[in-house]
């Protein structure tokens, strides 16, 4: 068994399904021009669930697509972190339990791990810390899948910003001691104060009742309180967006003894979920980034804690990720909590 000190990304899977709900569409369905939906708010189109795109089991294809790209067999998983939403095929489920079963990694354990959108940096910190904590945990499977989708009512002006919310899976193996893509370092902030400003209204303890259609009314993501989140979150998210970034940086070896420390400078590529244009233009301007340094996901919309493994499979593909590149992972989730991980992506030096 390797007693090596770090971590790497041995492969990034996704999944997204065929179904596409187009630009034309989501105008129709709001009424909000369809210029206004490609330029302001950034999306093309986005997929949609088919009938069999459940929620975990798109985790699952997605997990099988990054084994394939691993070229590893499931049996060599020790651990598995379930990133599927809360919004999955039954109620009380800890759906890791069955991705692990249903996956073949017969020797690992399972646990559902969620921090809405950022949930993917959360679950690599604890990935890598428990790699290097405990000898019998080597190959870490994060994976799961999302489509809050079906939470979003069209007709709701408060939840304009949810909007872009789509469906797919993705999945990250990770393993101790790899010699590729090493993970450097993570930081996560997180602020109660947002806890109530995004909710489901009906279906929890609070109002059980189940007397409406599923993504209309009650029973869809609704805002509380819009313009008093708007101000709150005007003052706080793009600075925790870029401070978090940079404890993430300021949490990461740089190159070696005497080295300088790690700073916006120094990051190559940026892997961060879909937003407006703007917030997207925003970000890349404060960390002193071009836009060919990233991949806007104008065609996917925001897939949750899934955009980061599917942006690693389109970038490398793409040719946006390099053997060399300093990435940096990055999201912010209702709640509300920002997150980042950074990875030096390609062979280990």
């Amino acid at each position: 068994m390797s007693e090596a000190d770090w971590v790497g990304i041995v492969a990034a899977g996704a999944y997204v399904p065929a179904a596409k709900l187009s630009s034309a569409d989501i105008a129709e369905a709001t009424g909000i021009p369809e210029a206004v939906i490609r330029e302001k708010f950034g999306i093309h189109q986005k997929p949609l669930p088919g009938p069999d795109d459940h929620t975990n089991a798109m985790g699952l294809f997605a997990a099988r697509d990054a084994l394939e790209r691993a070229g590893i067999d499931a049996s060599e998983i020790d651990l598995v972190l379930c990133t599927t939403e809360e919004w999955k095929e039954y109620p009380l489920w800890t759906a890791g339990i069955k991705l692990a079963y249903d996956l073949g990694a017969d020797r690992a354990w399972a646990i559902d791990v969620q921090q809405r959108c950022g949930t993917t940096m959360a679950a690599i910190e604890m990935a890598r810390a428990m790699m290097l904590a405990s000898p019998g945990i080597e190959t870490v499977l994060i994976a799961g899948g999302y489509r809050n989708c079906d939470y979003v009512d069209f007709s709701n002006p408060r939840a304009r910003f949810l909007t872009n919310l789509s469906a797919g899976g993705g999945a990250l193996i990770l393993r101790r001691g790899h010699a590729k893509n090493r993970v450097l370092g993570s930081a996560v902030i997180t602020d109660g104060s947002f806890s109530l400003d995004v909710v489901v209204p009906k279906g929890g303890t609070v109002d059980p009742r189940f007397d409406e259609p599923l993504g209309t009314g009650g029973r869809a993501l609704d805002v509380t309180d819009p313009e008093g989140m708007k101000d709150r979150l005007d003052k706080k998210s793009m600075a925790n967006f870029l401070a978090v970034v940079d404890q993430a940086l300021a949490r990461s070896p740089s190159a070696g003894p005497g080295s300088a420390a790690l700073t916006r400078a120094d990051i190559d590529f940026l892997n961060i979920l879909h937003m407006k244009r703007s917030a997207h233009r925003y970000v890349l301007g404060e960390l002193g980034m071009r836009e060919d340094q990233t991949f806007y996901l104008e065609d996917y919309g925001h897939i949750g804690q899934q955009d980061q493994p599917l942006v690693c499979v389109e970038a490398e593909r793409r040719g946006l990720l390099k053997d060399g590149d300093l990435m940096v992972m990055v999201a912010a989730g209702i709640g509300y909590a920002w997150s980042a991980s950074v990875i030096r992506w390609g062979p280990v030096s």
